[in-house]
């Protein structure tokens, strides 16, 4: 799609078929010129009805096939994403101003994803098995059932990726789906639904739905859901919470992070620094899991101050189409507005600025902020207590691995962890005293479709991703028999 013509785009699919949206169109800007490029209808309160009773229509016939040829859906999903590579990695350059390299991982993360819910199809155990009693004369088996209609509501720092964390599983258990995607960034889902089409999904199976909050509030509180699941800011999160507890509908909630990397001294320099550019300015560190408290030993403190500086204004901040771009702009002006203010807010509270992202805010168009770096920020900071959603990192030293665990763990949050350091017992054992639902021991943040994502505290509900994403659209039924019959 060309930004040099504005497109228009329907974003209303219901029961297999494009709709023209009767809500109010969304305009979708171009966050590296801060143009806009495309306008996308939305759907408004009927046509929200109407694609809950496709979904709920379509609910009986998509339950009852059999996993396996859920699975080869999913499959033939996984190679049709494949086959759109390219053009999908271009879409999510046009949509985030992400670099090339990380769109090609988006890709490839959203094609494991689907391929490996294709392969948990196949494997009977996690739809149903006999149970064992210690009474012979009973017999028990328990069936692992679809929950229902779905909502999922998807944010846009990782569009088409996290909505196929939610859609591969929740398809895989055989369930009915709404999905809501972000007001930002639409054309990913359209894109990905468009590709389910041509797997051959069943008419009603997913349905989308464009719009703003008001649409994921509607859905949220729809009384045809009986599951949501939402990905985005605590704030938001509380309230499709309160939503779904008028009801009782099932929710989980991916949410916040205000992580931690820590840099023991016995750490090789290069790649403590490596992952903690990483680690904070990744997808110009608008994701939940970015460990933007780097907490260093005080040996090695000094060295990694050096190196890091170096290394962060090195950094070459530009839009995609520039081949020597590492970092990409912020994802709206909302958000670079707000990105500033925390800065602005940061030098207030006494921290001391290494590097200032705000002249890249103040020098070009687009939604830019530079990748920024604070020390000596006080403990009580909003800066290292709260989740900035953008490019800026805060370094502090530590005596000992009791105080590294303390501070890593006096967070509101508990989602990522990275430990870096040479005596691998060591970064295990503290590691394992981190209350965090994921630990990198010096490895960048690799996510793998087999390993659970979620957190704990204030981090979310639930996990998403390997047996458990799957068992979070399912619902436990027990059979339980005399043994003779």
């Amino acid at each position: 799609m060309s930004k040099s013509e504005m497109q228009s785009v329907r974003g209303v699919h219901i029961n297999g078929q494009w709709l023209d949206g009767m809500g109010s169109p969304l305009s979708l800007i171009d966050p590296v010129s801060g143009q806009p490029y495309a306008t996308v209808s939305t759907a408004d309160v009927t046509m929200l009805d109407d694609a809950v009773r496709a979904a709920s229509a379509a609910l009986p016939g998509w339950r009852s096939t059999p996993a396996a040829a859920r699975g080869r859906l999913l499959e033939r999903m996984a190679r049709l994403i494949e086959a759109a590579g390219s053009p999908l990695v271009q879409l999510q350059m046009q949509c985030s101003g992400k670099p090339q390299a990380e769109a090609e991982l988006d890709v490839a993360d959203v094609v494991a994803t689907f391929d490996y819910y294709a392969t948990c199809c196949m494997q009977q155990a996690l739809f149903s098995q006999e149970v064992q009693l210690p009474d012979p004369a009973f017999a028990a088996s328990v069936q692992l059932l679809p929950v229902g209609v779905v909502g999922l509501i998807v944010p846009w720092n990782f569009p088409m990726v996290t909505s196929s964390w939610k859609l591969a599983p929740a398809l895989a258990a055989g369930c009915t789906v709404v999905l809501k995607p972000s007001e930002l960034t639409p054309l990913a889902e359209i894109s990905l639904l468009k590709l389910l089409q041509e797997a051959g999904l069943p008419e009603g199976v997913v349905n989308l739905v464009c719009g703003g909050g008001e649409t994921g509030a509607a859905l949220a509180g729809h009384p045809g859901i009986a599951k949501l699941s939402f990905t985005g800011s605590n704030k938001t999160g509380q309230a499709v919470m309160h939503s779904a507890a008028d009801r009782m509908a099932r929710v989980s909630l991916e949410l916040g992070g205000k992580s931690a990397l820590v840099v023991l001294d016995d750490a090789d320099l290069p790649q403590a620094v490596a992952l903690a550019v990483a680690g904070a300015y990744f997808n110009a560190g608008q994701m939940c899991s970015a460990t933007s408290r780097i907490l260093v030993q005080q040996s090695l403190y000094p060295a990694f101050l050096d190196a890091m500086q170096q290394a962060v204004r090195a950094i070459q901040v530009g839009g995609p189409d520039d081949a020597s771009t590492g970092m990409g702009p912020l994802i709206s002006h909302a958000q670079q507005q707000r990105v500033v203010g925390f800065i602005h807010r940061g030098v207030a509270e006494g921290g001391r600025l290494l590097c200032d992202g705000r002249l890249q805010a103040e020098s070009r168009p687009g939604c830019f902020v530079g990748p920024t770096l604070f020390i000596d920020l006080p403990g009580d900071s909003l800066l290292w207590r709260e989740e900035i959603f953008g490019p800026v990192a805060c370094i502090r030293s530590f005596r000992d691995d009791a105080e590294a665990i303390r501070l890593t763990n006096d967070s509101d949050y508990g989602l990522v962890a990275t430990v870096v350091g040479s005596d691998a017992a060591r970064s295990r054992q503290l590691a394992e005293q981190l209350d965090v639902g994921m630990v990198w021991l010096g490895t960048p943040q690799l996510i793998f479709p087999q390993t659970a994502w979620g957190g704990f505290k204030r981090s979310g509900i639930g996990r998403e991703l390997g047996p458990w994403g799957l068992r979070s659209f399912q619902e436990v039924r027990h059979i339980v028999c005399n043994s003779a019959t």
